[in-house]
């Protein structure tokens, strides 16, 4: 798997940051038994960055802690027939990996959200991390069963990884 990672902010970015959130998406491929070779970019950015991103690409004028950009359309989660069938668009022609998307993290939420939480700014870092990935691979959560689903797949992650809440 190919993971490009950047960091969008002039605030520290510990180096451990960007481990995490690879070491998740790594697993989370695997976890989720995806057939191919993939290629995503993670950026990390603050809270004015991400706030940016959110104006301009969902008309929401105040940040959040997370956007995920998926490259693929799914019919269902996990439902490559899309990609299958534009293989043109959807795989890098260099490297034959599947283009998921983008994950961008704000640092700031990072650190307000684990302290809000009561766990690590790591814990946040991977669990923003598990989320976005499952955005990626067509999961919502839009309705109560979809946001169940996601939260039980987010959770198994996590737990696999021992990303736990009293992970340091």
């Amino acid at each position: 798997m190919t993971i490009y990672t950047s960091v969008e902010t002039e605030k520290t970015v510990p180096p451990e940051y960007i481990e995490i959130s690879k070491d998740v998406a790594n697993f989370a491929v695997s976890y989720l038994d995806c057939p191919y070779e993939c290629e995503l970019e993670i950026i990390f950015t603050d809270n004015e960055g991400i706030k940016e991103m959110n104006k301009a690409y969902r008309n929401m004028d105040k940040p959040t802690d997370v956007l995920s950009f998926p490259m693929q359309e799914y019919e269902k989660p996990l439902d490559f027939s899309i990609a299958e069938a534009n293989i043109n668009d959807s795989f890098n022609a260099e490297t034959g990996e599947l283009l998921l998307g983008d994950i961008v993290i704000s640092v700031d939420k990072v650190l307000s959200q684990a302290e809000e939480y009561g766990h690590s700014d790591k814990r946040e870092v991977a669990f923003l991390t598990a989320h976005s990935m499952l955005h990626l691979f067509g999961y919502d959560h839009e309705t109560e069963d979809e946001r169940e689903e996601m939260e039980k797949l987010q959770e198994k992650i996590l737990n696999e990884k021992g990303y736990t809440r009293d992970y340091e």
